[in-house]
């Protein structure tokens, strides 16, 4: 999205739901589609196909336990700051939760409150997983001296998490914009899809040049160029 585009969405959510309301329901916005979008490579590169994992360990499997593990803490501090409090040590925070003081609206305010508790509910996992794993290292926790476990986590909490989040916003769009986001989607091309195909092209080419060179059949380009 453009900077003409962004301050078009922009002032078309500031016109319907007044400057305060759909100023941060348009960063809100914009923090939830990133999030989606950041879900979705991990979905696909690590969590659809056992061939594609198989594909990722025969290519690099180091570098992408890597990027599966970035993946991961990247979106569980995602939500876990999206459903955070309004404030922390003084200073404030976007998040979900300043949402019902800047509708005016008695039932919306309502509504959108009682979505948002279920979306803080359904996140909690994320938010011990920052406090006690990510963000900070619970020393007792790093140690193993008896301390409590972190919250279960898992794939599908995580989807019933952005899901619940999802909501919140789709509520409050639907109610001044009349529409609602379908935040499933992502980029169409370069993304971790196109890499998968990139990969399993060269690792057929390596298990060709690897037969050539074991017949004594090769050529200069059989060999590693310097990258």
């Amino acid at each position: 999205m453009n900077d003409r585009t962004a301050d078009e969405a922009e002032n078309r959510y500031t016109k319907k739901m007044g400057a305060a309301l759909g100023t941060q329901f348009y960063a809100l916005w914009k923090e939830v589609v990133w999030l989606h979008w950041n879900w979705g490579e991990f979905v696909e590169l690590f969590g659809s196909k056992p061939t594609r994992i198989e594909l990722l360990n025969e290519a690099a499997p180091t570098f992408f336990r890597v990027i599966q593990d970035a993946l991961w803490e990247l979106t569980v501090l995602h939500i876990a700051r999206l459903t955070d409090t309004p404030k922390s040590r003084g200073r404030p925070n976007l998040t979900i939760r300043n949402l019902p003081d800047l509708v005016d609206d008695a039932a919306a305010k309502h509504a959108v409150a009682a979505l948002i508790d279920t979306a803080v509910s359904k996140a909690s996992f994320c938010r011990d997983w920052r406090n006690c794993h990510l963000a900070h290292r619970d020393l007792d926790l790093a140690l193993n001296n008896r301390a409590a476990p972190l919250e279960f986590a898992s794939r599908t909490r995580v989807k019933e998490a952005l899901a619940a989040i999802a909501k919140v916003l789709n509520y409050l769009d639907g109610h001044y914009m009349d529409s609602e986001t379908y935040f499933g989607g992502g980029p169409g091309i370069g993304n971790g899809v196109s890499l998968l195909h990139v990969l399993d092209a060269g690792l057929r080419a390596e298990r060709g040049r690897a037969e050539r060179l074991e017949r004594g059949e090769f050529t200069e380009e059989d060999f590693p160029r310097d990258l």
